[in-house]
């Protein structure tokens, strides 16, 4: 089927996919033609194609052939009735282009594709691919995908998400809203629909390191990246947390300093991990800042009519910077004349390109699609914003300024207790059911403790503020339910102790995520993790590895795929 693809339009699917077609025949066209689909190495699942071949001209014998691909991309084959009339490459394709009917883009997909576009001259034919925005989504009932050109040696590669092709090749265009690529052979024109005089994007070079993308000595990839921890958080600080001169430094963020003094209020908005990272910053920024800050899922932000103020922030967090919800919250507040700022681990994405300033991550590429290093990266950034919009104000700047500097060190010591983790993991890998409690900042690390036992073994996890024990979860508690309970040092420490003995009291098991030198913790619980001291604020960087690790070792003790989690995407680019 990938032959019969590649003779016929020109368009392989990619070499690490299966691609597939089926027979279509647009009503107003008695040629045979053929509608194409094709899925991504990377989030691979079958397409949903709503829109069908349509001709670029009247169609009476004279006429281009489309052949729709997934999310706004489209095929342009010879001219299949009269070949004479227009030949592949002629410069007419791209006047028919734009002046063709807009419904040629409309496709709605469930995943990303990757294809690619073969430059052999007897073959040669276009491709059409359009961004998201050139459509009114409540007009036409779709919204479609972000899209990336990969720019090979005599081809391209289309994307929704550059990860997907960087080991391909490093060179991308990035399309903008109301844009039109038309790639014939070796040759990409890009047209603005809305701007006809705008000048064409370069490709940009992505700045990933290739060996970041190789597995080396790890049976896969979810492991790599969780032992990559320590690199991780350095990555994030450095040249930014600068604790010999009492400095945090975020070059992103330098163009809007002016606005940052006025803001009084801060909204975050991020789906998945990001949004459990976002809870982390809630508690970071009310409490080095001093700003009040409003955590909310990008789902469901985008359908709210909340009043907003010129002196509210949106601040948008995604690892691929391609979440389709969380660039939907985006747009929604384009015309509201507040600052837009973002956190993304993807250099030139689409989040980076819509908002006034930010912060990358710098966490390299992430294969496995249960996020890991991302997070750690995430909630590094987040502290150090916190601490930059203090400025310096609180007597905790200098210590956790220089605590970020120790904890890569402390990363490696989580790290290197993974066998202990391991053992425990496996004890309790046979449980169908698992309840994640912490408090303060160790109520966001047990939802995201509890989303990644989900995404990686399949079970059942549900995470809950230990306080609300006496408010309904106690009724789930017998012996077959256990509880992973986040105990590390705070003040809050004997409250929580007394939620572990309601615990126990009705039989249930006990796994405690402790503060090492903590011994009065064993009497209370069946297994104890320990991880090393680290101040309030930096705790659930430390937190994520443990929960990671414990998520790790239970789906592969029940032979799962960790990499590739069934009903998952890496990057959510579609509602």
């Amino acid at each position: 089927m990938v032959e019969l693809l590649r003779r016929e339009t020109g368009v392989r699917g990619h070499p690490e996919n299966e691609s597939f077609a089926e027979e279509s025949t647009p009503p107003s066209c008695k040629c045979p033609g053929r509608t194409t689909t094709s899925s991504s190495d990377q989030y691979a699942s079958q397409f949903r194609v709503l829109g069908q071949r349509e001709a670029l001209a009247p169609c009476g014998g004279d006429h281009l052939e489309t052949h729709v691909v997934g999310p706004g991309v489209v095929v342009l084959a010879d001219a299949i009735c009269d070949r004479g009339r227009i030949a592949p490459g002629d410069d007419r394709i791209n006047e028919a282009v734009a002046s063709a009917s807009l419904d040629v883009l409309i496709a709605k997909a469930e995943s990303a594709q990757v294809l690619r576009v073969i430059g052999e001259p007897e073959i040669q034919a276009g491709v059409l691919a359009g961004q998201r925005g050139q459509l009114d989504p409540e007009a036409v009932g779709v919204d479609l995908e972000p899209l990336v050109i990969g720019v090979g040696k005599g081809e391209h590669i289309l994307a929704s998400d550059p990860t997907a092709i960087m080991k391909h090749t490093k060179k991308v265009i990035y399309l903008e809203d109301y844009d039109m690529a038309v790639i014939t052979g070796d040759k990409a024109q890009i047209h603005n629909l809305k701007d006809k005089k705008r000048p064409t994007q370069k490709a940009e070079l992505l700045d990933y390191d290739n060996e970041q993308a190789v597995l080396g000595d790890f049976p896969n990839f979810m492991l790599k990246e969780i032992f990559e921890a320590p690199a991780t958080i350095r990555s994030a600080i450095l040249g930014r947390a600068l604790a010999d001169r009492n400095l945090i430094k975020l070059g992103g963020l330098e163009s809007v300093l002016g606005q940052l003094k006025y803001i009084d209020r801060i909204v975050i908005v991020a789906c998945g991990t990001s949004y459990y990272a976002g809870l982390v910053g809630e508690y970071l920024i009310e409490e080095l800042a001093g700003i009040p800050v409003e955590v909310q899922l990008a789902s469901e932000f985008k359908y709210r009519d909340e009043p907003f103020s010129r002196s509210t922030a949106l601040l948008a967090i995604s690892q691929s910077g391609e979440t389709a919800d969380t660039i939907a919250a985006l747009k929604k507040v384009e015309n509201y004349g507040v600052l837009r700022l973002g956190i993304v681990n993807s250099v030139g994405s689409t989040i980076a390109r819509m908002t006034d300033a930010g912060v990358y991550c710098h966490a390299g590429p992430e294969q496995a699609v249960a996020s890991t290093k991302a997070f750690l990266a995430q909630v590094t950034v987040l502290t150090l914003i916190a601490l930059h919009l203090n400025d310096g104000q609180t007597k905790r700047f200098k210590p956790l300024l220089e605590e970020l500097d120790d904890l890569p060190a402390k990363a490696q010591e989580v790290l290197d207790n993974a066998d202990e983790i391991k053992r425990i993991a496996e004890k309790y890998a046979n449980y169908r059911d698992f309840l994640y409690i912490g408090r303060n900042n160790a109520y966001p690390s047990a939802m995201e403790g509890a989303l990644k036992l989900k995404e990686c073994s399949y079970l059942h996890a549900e995470a809950y503020a230990a306080g609300e024990m006496k408010h309904g979860p106690l009724a789930m508690i017998d012996k077959d339910f256990p509880t992973f309970v986040i105990v590390t040092d705070s003040p809050l420490l004997e409250k929580t102790y007394s939620n572990i003995q309601e615990i126990r009291a009705r039989g249930g098991p006990v796994v405690a995520l402790a503060t090492k030198g903590n011994t009065a913790i064993k009497e209370l619980c069946d297994d104890v993790i320990y991880m090393p001291a680290t101040p309030l604020e930096t705790q659930p960087i430390l937190h994520a590895i443990v929960t990671q690790l414990f998520a790790y070792y239970i789906a592969m003790s029940r032979g799962y795929d960790v990499d590739r989690p069934r009903n998952l995407a890496k990057s959510v680019t579609v509602e």
